[in-house]
């Protein structure tokens, strides 16, 4: 293994970058596709090169502006990315000890911090419970003393959920739920571990009672749901769980992906059921769940929500484009939508040129849904009668095709 020589070595020596966190999140991916490379044909080589390579991060990264957090992003991946490629290879119980020492050390040196999730996983890199109790038992010593009410101070202590998460590994449940009875704070971080060990107890409706006992201001609820969640999917509890949970426990970065996700989670639920329930969750937004109704075929749907609720007229109209062979009617009420929305004022910078596109849609639409363009003019004249912000616009660009 030692004569083995990586790339990614040589790039991430102590303070390798500056300020800029683009370039060291680039050198991240290398490696991590260096390593992954490596793994399909050698994982005992990968998992030697991953453990080096924990090791740098932190030293390499100190100088890095982090502030924007894709950095931390990055190296959090990295870490979920890595930690398996360690823990795959059949290997020494001596070799694997020499890895995880090292590994302590490199949480240990981690002033920002950039790897202190390692911890987490601790479990999973000891493989074994035999492992796991041994590192367990050596920890266990100064979490007692950081979380022991006579101590004085505030004290820390950087193998905290490395502890917790080698109780749980080596199965020492009961163990590891009276050590968080102790703890001085009620912490979703560390209470977590006291949830997956009721659960794998099977004290399932206990589990699920702990960890809503763990909601606190600064307690991410999101995870919370998500475990709750999959205590009670996996107790063959699908209608509690989604009538709890779903929501909250399935956001996504858009509306589509959150209705996405819920509805892959959820087969046997009807999906407008879901996407109602969706839209009830955020009042006074239900034009912003219109790409998942569109998503979903659900055409009716997605123009009642347009018809009632505010959406991008760039969004609609592109819509209306899309969709103008395909569903016709679904089409020409979209960039019917479009426009009257732009009447009245909403959309980012709407220019002439957004006018145009969806009145375009509108007509290129119009013939496959028996519409005539008498009858669809006529509608737009009507829009744009009365007083309203974007009314003016509309008429300057569609005076020609208005008769106006």
């Amino acid at each position: 293994m030692s004569a083995h020589k990586w790339q990614f070595s040589s790039r991430f020596r102590r303070h390798a970058f500056g300020w800029r966190s683009d370039t060291p999140i680039q050198r991240i991916k290398e490696a991590l596709a260096e390593i992954k490379q490596v793994a399909r044909k050698a994982p005992l080589l990968a998992a030697e090169g991953a453990v080096t390579l924990l090791e740098k991060l932190s030293p390499a990264l100190e100088q890095v502006d982090s502030s924007s957090g894709a950095l931390g992003s990055a190296v959090n991946t990295a870490i979920e990315t890595l930690v398996p490629i360690i823990a795959k290879p059949d290997i020494e119980p001596r070799v694997r000890h020499r890895w995880l020492e090292r590994l302590w050390q490199a949480l240990q040196d981690d002033e920002m911090p950039y790897i202190e999730s390692l911890g987490e996983h601790w479990g999973e890199l000891c493989v074994t419970p035999e492992i796991a109790l041994k590192w367990a038992d050596g920890f266990l010593p100064l979490v007692e003393h950081v979380w022991n009410p006579l101590s004085s101070g505030h004290g820390f202590f950087k193998g905290t959920s490395a502890c917790l998460a080698s109780l749980y590994a080596a199965g020492r449940h009961e163990q590891l739920l009276a050590l968080l009875d102790r703890a001085p704070f009620k912490w979703w971080h560390d209470r977590q571990w006291g949830v997956k060990a009721l659960a794998a107890m099977g004290k399932k409706a206990e589990a699920v009672r702990y960890a809503e006992q763990s909601r606190g201001l600064n307690d991410p609820g999101w995870q919370i749901a998500e475990a709750c969640e999959a205590i009670l999917l996996s107790s063959g509890m699908a209608e509690d769980a989604y009538q709890r949970y779903a929501i909250e426990a399935n956001q996504g970065t858009t509306n589509l992906a959150t209705f996405r996700a819920i509805a892959k989670k959820y087969p046997n639920m009807s999906p407008e059921q879901i996407l109602r329930d969706l839209v009830a969750s955020t009042p006074g937004a239900e034009g912003k769940w219109f790409a998942a109704a569109k998503d979903a075929g659900l055409f009716n749907v997605a123009i009642e929500l347009v018809t009632n609720s505010p959406t991008n007229p760039r969004t609609l109209a592109r819509a209306a484009r899309d969709f103008a062979e395909s569903q016709p009617e679904f089409a020409v009420a979209a960039g019917l939508a479009s426009l009257r929305w732009i009447s009245l004022g909403y959309g980012y910078e709407i220019t002439g040129g957004d006018v145009l596109d969806a009145y375009s849609a509108v007509m290129q639409a119009a013939p496959g849904a028996g519409a005539s363009t008498q009858r669809v003019n006529e509608q737009i004249r009507e829009m744009i009668g009365g007083v309203q912000p974007g009314n003016q616009l509309m008429r300057t660009i569609l005076a020609r095709h208005l008769s106006i």
